[in-house]
């Protein structure tokens, strides 16, 4: 909502009904009778097990899903377990939120396998995500396919500072880098628990994307550092910078190793 402050007063003063959740930085919520706001900064949540608590559960294998797909993985576990579900179908949620979330990656709709307006009226389909998986005509296997193989290739960049406080790695202007850039900040959180990372990625037009994960074991501070630099923002155990000109380089990596010293 800090981001799109402007946006959230043009609407309300256009007459408009907003229903905003989020669980990114929001800094002052407005009062208004036309704004329903549901947002919570807490590095434990995500905006889909906030509107699971509104929906009351309703669609709970789906907000565990997308939990997943956060890297939010111990804490859709233990939801996942205290409503029932078999570790067999949680692993399955797993792996396709990372999927999903893995296709959220990119500079352009063209660097994604599934456009995100497709992909999710697709998914309307499927009030079960496990139906999604077990469909041979749903777009699944290329999902896992992509990702599998994206991953692999980028568990051979090595790093171009490391630390054991934190890592940073660059990747190539290239569309399977710009795609992993997300799951492989998360693998490399759930490898290195104790480490903060950063891949940062060559832009097309010039510059860099960067994607910050807080140490595993301490989900903090993603934000601070990213809301140092213009185009960035985000949540406590992760955020990003859109766009990190190149001769800046240096000095994020400075502020990144400075703010988990």
């Amino acid at each position: 909502m800090d981001k799109n402050k402007r946006d959230v007063a043009r609407l309300l003063d256009a007459g408009a009904e907003l229903f905003y959740v989020d669980h990114h930085l929001a800094g002052e919520i407005p009062v208004h009778p036309h704004l329903k706001a549901i947002i919570d900064t807490d590095s434990g949540v995500c905006t889909s097990l906030l509107v699971d608590q509104y929906l009351k559960g309703r669609f709970r294998s789906w907000a565990l899903t997308a939990a997943f797909g956060d890297n939010l993985v111990k804490v859709a576990e233990t939801i996942g377990q205290q409503s029932g579900l078999p570790s067999e179908q949680l692993q399955q949620l797993h792996l396709l939120g990372t999927c999903l979330n893995y296709n959220g990656y990119g500079e352009t709709v063209a660097d994604l396998h599934v456009a995100p307006d497709s992909l999710f009226c697709s998914l309307l389909a499927y009030p079960n995500p496990v139906d999604f998986i077990s469909d041979p005509d749903s777009c699944y296997q290329r999902l896992y396919d992509g990702y599998r193989d994206d991953l692999a290739k980028a568990e051979v960049v090595k790093a171009d500072y490391v630390t054991d406080r934190v890592a940073v790695f660059i990747l190539p202007d290239a569309p399977w880098a710009r795609r992993v850039s997300g799951v492989f900040g998360n693998a490399l959180a759930n490898a290195h628990p104790q480490r903060a990372h950063a891949i940062v990625t060559v832009r097309t037009q010039g510059g860099y994307q960067v994607s910050v994960r807080a140490p595993a074991n301490n989900k903090s501070g993603a934000d601070v550092l990213c809301n140092q630099f213009p185009s960035g923002g985000g949540r406590r155990g992760a955020a990003g910078i859109n766009q990190l000109p190149v001769d800046q380089y240096a000095e994020f990596v400075a502020a990144f190793e400075a703010q988990y010293q």
